[in-house]
């Protein structure tokens, strides 16, 4: 099998989680600047293989969409001009900050650590990819 991928697409920087090869752990990969990370995936896609990617779908409290949005839809247009045979689903990011940091806390990173912002970016992608996996059915099967 190969793995699935999770996106939280950012203006500076994008976070990158991945399953393992069998989906069923979703974990944290890396943080890239974003102006990269089609150069990025592009290695990463040399050397693994991935079957689909998720990125995150940023909304506002009142469920509008968020001003970042215009540049996720080219991100993902540039995807799949560059990677046709990967399909790209878009799962609701809303709170996955949040989460990331209250994780990155009860995990007792240090403090001097826990202000990296890139921690927090890989870890909500791997939020946004475990959401995913639970609400396509892949979650489920092992739990």
């Amino acid at each position: 099998m190969a793995r699935i991928m999770g996106i939280d697409y950012g203006g500076k920087r994008t976070g990158i989680a991945v399953t393992d090869p069998l989906q069923i752990i979703a974990s944290p990969l890396d943080t890239v600047p974003t102006e990269g990370v089609l150069q990025y995936l592009e290695t990463y896609f040399f050397t693994e293989e991935v079957e689909r990617i998720i990125v995150g779908e940023p909304r506002k409290h009142d469920d509008t969409e968020a001003e970042i949005m215009p540049k996720i839809r080219q991100f993902i247009a540039d995807l799949n001009k560059k990677f046709p045979h990967i399909p790209i689903d878009m799962q609701d990011e809303q709170y996955t900050s949040h989460q990331a940091k209250r994780i990155i806390l009860q995990a007792g990173i240090p403090k001097m650590k826990r202000r990296d912002k890139s921690l927090v970016d890989k870890v909500s992608a791997s939020i946004i990819l475990r959401e995913w996996m639970e609400a396509n059915g892949k979650w489920e099967r092992y739990v």
